[in-house]
């Protein structure tokens, strides 16, 4: 039997995205892909009464099933989302989890990582709480290791240039080994923002554009520091909370930058 579509008054199910990564990188020159989420409360994929059928395709679908032990169903339901595909926000992770929820599974998040890495080669942490406190192999779908909790901050930003899809076999990204050991010791915001800084800078040196703005925007508006999706288009500027200076906004937009958004990370 399939699931029945969700009616008007049935409050949609939804699954939050995230914006881009904190760090990632290789855990040596020929170690694992890992990553640091950022995850982000603004943007989601939600099953409801109007979808996108261009999010999932039936392969992904037959493969997220058979991982699960779950019957394929009949017909997709429709299934909407907030971020651009490709933008490095997790459209197509989100769309996974929300559908695996709404097919009826409530088995253990691990498994369901490894279910979206055997629908699409890669998985973001989405499924997993706190995934900001994960180091995270995406190619694999397992936690490396458990990481601090993260002080408080803000982050404004938005989408620059072309949406770039993940590619499982893509291995092209620097190694991060020491801002990982860097980050098992934070001490404090400006101290994240260092590191979010470093990694976004060395993916853009190995893998461009090389004129993106996000840089000179964080100078220019006194950001503690910046972060980017390291495969997709989301750039953002990190901030103390309540901070972010009035005319940023139009600042990022003058930039290029589409979509802008504002959101809170970290904190208990």
């Amino acid at each position: 039997m399939t699931n029945p579509l969700p009616s008007a008054q049935t409050a949609p199910l939804r699954v939050a995205g995230h914006f881009g990564e904190l760090m990632q990188g290789r855990l040596g020159s020929d170690g694992p892909v890992v990553l640091i989420s950022l995850p982000c409360p603004a943007l989601w994929v939600e099953i409801g009464s109007t979808g996108d059928d261009t999010l999932l395709g039936p392969r992904r679908v037959r493969a997220l099933c058979a991982a699960l032990g779950l019957a394929v169903p009949e017909a997709l339901p429709p299934i909407r989302a907030l971020m651009p595909q490709g933008g490095g926000a997790g459209s197509s992770t989100a769309a996974l989890v929300a559908l695996a929820r709404w097919l009826g599974f409530s088995g253990a998040v691990e498994d369901l990582a490894r279910a979206c890495v055997a629908a699409e080669g890669a998985s973001d942490p989405l499924m997993l709480p706190r995934a900001e406190r994960l180091l995270f192999a995406p190619r694999d779908g397992r936690v490396v290791a458990d990481l601090p909790a993260l002080p408080a901050f803000e982050v404004i930003g938005g989408f620059f240039g072309p949406g770039q899809r993940t590619r499982a076999e893509d291995q092209a990204f620097p190694d991060i080994t020491d801002l990982v050991g860097q980050w098992a010791a934070l001490a404090d915001l400006p101290a994240m923002a260092a590191l979010t800084t470093q990694s976004a800078r060395r993916t853009l040196v190995l893998r461009g554009p090389s004129d993106d703005p996000t840089a000179h925007l964080a100078r220019d508006l006194g950001a503690l520091g910046w972060m980017i999706a390291h495969t997709g288009s989301a750039r953002g500027l990190i901030f103390a909370p309540g901070t972010v200076p009035v005319g940023a906004q139009a600042a990022l937009t003058a930039a290029g930058l589409t979509g802008v958004i504002r959101f809170q990370g970290g904190g208990a």
